[in-house]
C-alpha cells in the first residue's frame, strides 16, 4: 500500500513537471499571457486531466525562466533591457504619480511581445487621464481587478498607450497601495515592484553582470 502511494505521488510530480514546462513553452512561443490559460492548454495537449497534476503558477514561472535561459539567449536579454530602459523613461515622465514597475519586465520573464506594466498612484483616478491629455498622449482605458489582500478586491483603471514601439500598461491605484502593494496573481504574495531608483539599480546590476560574462 505504501509503495503504491509513493508510486502515485511520483507520477503526479512527473506530470506536474511536464505540465509546467509545456505551459512555459506555450507562453514563450505562443504569446499566452495568462498562467491559468497556459496551464489548461498544456493539460489538453498532454491529455492530463487530474487536478492534482496541475502545477502552481510559480512552478510555471520557474519553468519559463529556464526555457528562456536555454532557448532565448542573447535575444531575451536585449528585449528585457530595451523594455527596462523604456520603463525608466516612462516612469520619469510619470514621476508625480509615484510610478512602480512590475510584471514580466521587472521579474525577467518578458519576451518580444510583453507590455511594460506600470502602476501609478493617485486618489484622483482622472488625474492620469488629464496628464496624458495635456501631453497629447492617446491612451485606451481598460479595467483590471486586483486583489488588495485576502479579503478585498478593487477594479482599477488601466491606461494602455504606445511609445518607442512598445506597449505600456499603466494601472492607477490609490495612494494607500504605495504602502501595501496588491497581491500577485502568481503566488498571492505582495507583488514585486520597483521605483525609479530601484530600477536604475536593476539596470546597473544587469550591465555589470554582462561585463563580467564578457570578461
Amino acid at each position: 500500500m505504501h509503495r503504491a502511494r509513493q508510486h502515485a505521488a511520483t507520477q503526479t510530480r512527473e506530470r506536474r513537471h511536464r505540465l509546467a514546462h509545456e505551459a512555459a513553452r506555450l507562453m514563450a512561443e505562443g504569446g499566452i499571457r495568462d498562467y491559468h490559460q497556459a496551464k489548461l492548454k498544456a493539460a489538453a495537449r498532454l491529455d492530463i486531466h487530474d487536478d492534482a497534476s496541475l502545477p502552481r503558477n510559480a512552478e510555471i514561472e520557474d519553468a519559463l525562466r529556464e526555457y528562456q535561459r536555454l532557448f532565448a539567449g542573447a535575444d531575451h536579454g536585449a528585449h528585457l533591457r530595451q523594455r527596462r530602459e523604456a520603463a525608466l523613461r516612462a516612469m520619469e515622465f510619470l514621476g508625480q504619480f509615484a510610478p512602480r514597475l512590475c510584471g514580466p519586465v521587472l521579474d525577467g520573464t518578458a519576451d518580444a511581445n510583453s507590455p511594460v506594466q506600470l502602476q501609478v498612484h493617485s486618489d484622483d483616478a482622472d488625474a492620469v487621464q488629464r496628464y496624458f491629455d495635456e501631453h497629447g498622449i492617446p491612451a485606451e482605458l481598460r479595467t483590471r481587478r486586483l486583489r488588495l489582500d485576502r479579503e478585498r478586491v478593487l477594479d482599477v483603471p488601466v491606461w494602455v498607450f504606445s511609445a518607442e514601439d512598445l506597449t505600456f500598461d499603466t494601472a492607477v491605484l490609490p495612494y494607500d497601495a504605495l504602502r501595501q502593494p496588491p497581491l500577485s496573481a502568481i503566488d498571492e504574495k505582495p507583488i514585486r515592484r520597483a521605483s525609479v531608483a530601484q530600477l536604475r539599480e536593476v539596470l546597473a546590476e544587469a550591465e555589470m553582470a554582462g561585463y563580467l560574462q564578457l570578461g
